[in-house]
């Protein structure tokens, strides 16, 4: 039997190949991934938690936006991201040397918050962006599991719809889980006023 051996390519081979037919690719420790296509339920979500994360920031009055398409790239294994919401501190980004040409960013500084809302391909938030955005140094990861997807090890058992919300602590995230009325609690944004419930009830 003859096993195929993806070809790995660097960042620069992605972004210059990556096409602009509407599909959506990662970096995967050098191996390009195509993202599977959102069910309207998985946007629903998503377009939800960017509204009350925008509300929180602007009532902050604090520099941050939300960008339609931009990248994580993760230094230490050739891998790039691209979060279902990515929270930019928009005063970092002339710090950000691919920023302006790539829409790619590099440092924790330049991200509050990270959101990855769990889909067919839940091994990837639990797992792999779990280790890198913690190893990058992303102060607030979250992982929303609106159809209780992730294995059972996160989401219990039997499987239930979570929300887990990781936190930077000494350079390792602290994992908070969150279900049915629980309100969720975000070092970021204190008085947000959400229950893990409403978030889910936002798919339909």
């Amino acid at each position: 039997m003859t096993q195929t051996i993806p070809k790995l390519v660097t960042f620069e081979q992605f972004i210059e190949w990556y096409p602009s037919n509407g599909a959506r690719y990662e970096l995967h420790k050098g191996v390009i991934v195509e993202m599977p296509p959102p069910t309207g339920e998985h946007e629903n979500v998503v377009g939800f938690l960017a509204a009350q994360i925008t509300f929180q920031f602007l009532q902050m009055a604090l520099p941050f936006r939300i960008p339609k398409t931009a990248f994580v790239k993760i230094q230490s294994n050739n891998s790039t991201y691209s979060p279902d919401i990515l929270l930019l501190n928009h005063d970092n980004l002339v710090n950000e040397p691919l920023w302006s040409k790539q829409s790619t960013v590099i440092q924790a500084a330049s991200i509050p918050l990270a959101v990855e809302v769990v889909s067919t391909n839940w091994r990837d938030d639990y797992y792999d962006k779990f280790r890198d955005y913690e190893e990058m140094g992303i102060p607030e990861y979250w992982i929303v599991d609106y159809a209780a997807i992730g294995g059972k090890r996160f989401t219990d058992n039997p499987k239930q719809k979570t929300i887990t919300i990781c936190e930077l602590v000494d350079g390792d995230y602290q994992m908070t889980v969150f279900r049915g009325n629980n309100f969720i609690a975000s070092p970021l944004f204190p008085d947000i006023n959400l229950t893990a419930q409403q978030i889910f009830d936002s798919a339909l």
